[in-house]
């Protein structure tokens, strides 16, 4: 390996245009950020250093061996956000890059291509939550005081923001220098035709930007020419599983990439990753839990991503094994998505693993969700699920060895059932007791919404709930009519104001609806929701009844009554679905007794 004479930024980009720099399959997905990369331009222009590079020299003989992609021109976070397949044709070298390929694909995307992110507050499925935006720089001013202490204002814009000008703004399209071979009568050109000629730092601006492109010589690069894929790996993990540069994960994805024979794993697990994440509502599956879940399914002795685990002889049980492990993911995630739960729901995906597993014993298909044979079978499921998603430290540190344990357990028991008792023993044994105390019931009881508890303690109460429909998380009292201004116009007493606004955002003022009723119901006071919402009063009453909501009050003057009530009738119903005995009290002069034993 030798160092080499540095090339410039344009050289480097012309390289990738024509498919002389590639990314070999032990590469990752570009995951920069756009301030990210205008943060790598501004350390061009003030002269930072920008790291070296280590490419790799693969032998045209050699080539047809390897899988190789090409980098990320217009990144697309939904519709394009993974690295195209390359199909390289002829024998020819081709130079991999091992080291750099978030630098160069930055600098590819800044000069050559754009960046679409989602929005905010925007639906994933509107075409317009993507707008495409490319990198421009701010040439009337220096950019705003920022945390990334960025110098020069360099943008990610559409097309629309950057055609605005004002006094302290004109943006020039960075992309456009790559086309300025010429750079004093080109620039000239450019200012005089926009009416910057008289503009102070203008012209040397695009003049510094010109020649760290095209003149520079920035990139500087080692050279491997070894030809033996397992030096080139050795010397690609060293680089990479320092620090947080690589995950585990991506090395996995990489390596299996490179050794599975029939399958290109990284095209069918990133497509999986999509699918089961476009599933109802929508979840947050990441590759890594596939590929977690990949060697547990396949009995690999150990479900950690170590390096000793990414070996031939696992990766080739892993590829013999992918369809029904993808199978057996799909199965799982629909079959949790019936429960009800979604990426705003469920606070650990680890969780589904178990499942999984299960299910791929079991061969488990579309079937298992739906046919009633199996309605028993998927209860104790949803039960065990909600119960380990409420406890605190199931799915934290030690998760490999508690997995481990689960799959032995489930190998052993589950030929025909979900073996909940078992499971539990084994976590009991693991130091992950599914056992609730009356402090952790308090705790519950008082969750906010937005805690992805809060759902799963309400299906687990109110199961009953059809949820295979979508049910939103719903104030029974609107949380808009909380102001302390709105409290205090409703003739609520100053004194208990701060009260109402502790309470109203917590499980007792909470309910699940579905989503139609919940777009009607609006910002109306529950009594007057339930009188439009129901006809007759025998309806009214045993919606009122089965959702625990008691004596409704007719304005919100009275909320600190419901809540209590409600609160008191939640924590009886989790102590009852939990198993956790009533508090025990002490009556003065008396022995101590159960809460619930008192008279009214």
């Amino acid at each position: 390996m030798a160092f080499q004479t540095p090339i410039t930024v344009k050289k480097a980009l012309d390289n990738i245009a024509s498919r002389e720099f590639v990314l070999p399959a032990i590469q990752r997905e570009f995951v920069w950020k756009p301030t990210q990369i205008c943060r790598l331009f501004d350390s061009l222009m003030r002269g930072y250093p920008i790291g070296s590079f280590l490419f790799w020299k693969v032998a045209r003989e050699n080539t047809r061996q390897f899988k190789f992609y090409d980098f990320v021109l217009n990144y697309h976070q939904k519709d394009n956000p993974h690295c195209p397949r390359l199909e390289l044709t002829g024998d020819r070298a081709v130079t991999a890059v091992l080291d750099g390929q978030q630098r160069l694909t930055a600098l590819n995307i800044g000069l050559r291509g754009s960046h679409a992110l989602k929005e905010p507050r925007m639906w994933w499925n509107n075409p317009d939550a993507f707008p495409a935006k490319r990198l421009y720089l701010n040439l009337l001013a220096e950019a705003d005081d920022n945390e990334e202490g960025m110098q020069y204002d360099f943008r990610f814009l559409k097309q629309s923001q950057a055609g605005r000008r004002d006094e302290g703004h004109f943006w020039f399209p960075v992309w456009s220098i790559l086309d300025m071979s010429d750079a004093g009568p080109a620039l000239h050109e450019y200012l005089m035709e926009h009416d910057l000629q008289n503009v102070r730092d203008a012209f040397g601006k695009l003049y510094h930007l010109h020649d760290l492109i095209h003149a520079k010589p920035f990139i500087n690069f080692y050279l491997e020419e070894e030809q033996d894929l397992d030096k080139v790996l050795n010397i690609f993990i060293r680089i990479n599983s320092g620090g947080t540069v690589l995950s585990y994960s991506d090395l996995l994805l990489s390596i299996a990439t490179a050794q599975w024979e029939k399958i290109d794993a990284r095209k069918v697990i990133h497509k999986l990753v999509d699918e089961l994440n476009n599933t109802r509502e929508g979840f947050n599956i990441s590759k890594d839990f596939v590929l977690k879940a990949g060697l547990m399914l396949s009995d690999i002795s150990s479900v950690g991503f170590k390096v000793t685990n990414f070996n031939a002889d696992n990766m080739a049980v892993l590829e013999s094994n992918w369809q029904r492990i993808a199978q057996a993911l799909r199965t799982t995630v629909q079959l949790v998505a019936q429960f009800g739960f979604s990426e705003k729901t469920i606070s650990a995906v680890s969780a589904l693993l178990p499942i999984a597993y299960y299910l791929y014993q079991r061969e488990a298909d579309e079937k298992f969700i739906k046919a009633s044979q199996y309605q028993e079978d998927r209860e104790n499921i949803r039960l065990w699920l909600i119960r380990s998603l409420l406890k605190s430290g199931i799915w934290g540190s030690g998760l490999d060895t508690i997995l481990t344990a689960l799959r032995a357990t489930i190998q052993e028991c589950g030929q025909d059932r979900f073996p909940v008792d078992e499971i539990e023993k084994t976590m009991t044994r693991r130091g992950r007791s599914l056992r609730f105390e009356e402090d952790e019931i308090q705790d519950l009881v008082d969750v906010s919404y937005g805690d992805s508890r809060a759902f799963a303690i309400l299906s687990l109460v109110y199961s009953f709930v059809d949820l295979r429909n979508n049910f939103h998380v719903d104030h029974i009292f609107p949380r808009s009519l909380f102001s302390d201004k709105k409290l205090v116009n409703a003739g609520v007493p100053p004194e208990k104001v701060s009260y109402f606004s502790d309470r109203f955002n917590r499980l007792p003022n909470l309910q699940l609806l579905d989503e139609r009723a919940n777009r009607e119901k609006t910002d109306q006071l529950p009594a007057d929701w339930l009188k439009a919402h129901f006809a007759d009063d025998i309806r009214r009453d045993a919606y009122i009844e089965r959702h625990d909501l008691g004596q409704v009050p007719p304005d919100i003057r009275d909320f600190d009554q419901f809540y209590e009530a409600r609160r008191n009738v939640l924590a009886q119903r989790l102590r009852d679905l939990l198993g956790v005995e009533p508090p025990r009290v002490r009556i003065e002069g008396a022995p101590l007794v159960d809460e619930e034993s008192m008279p009214g």
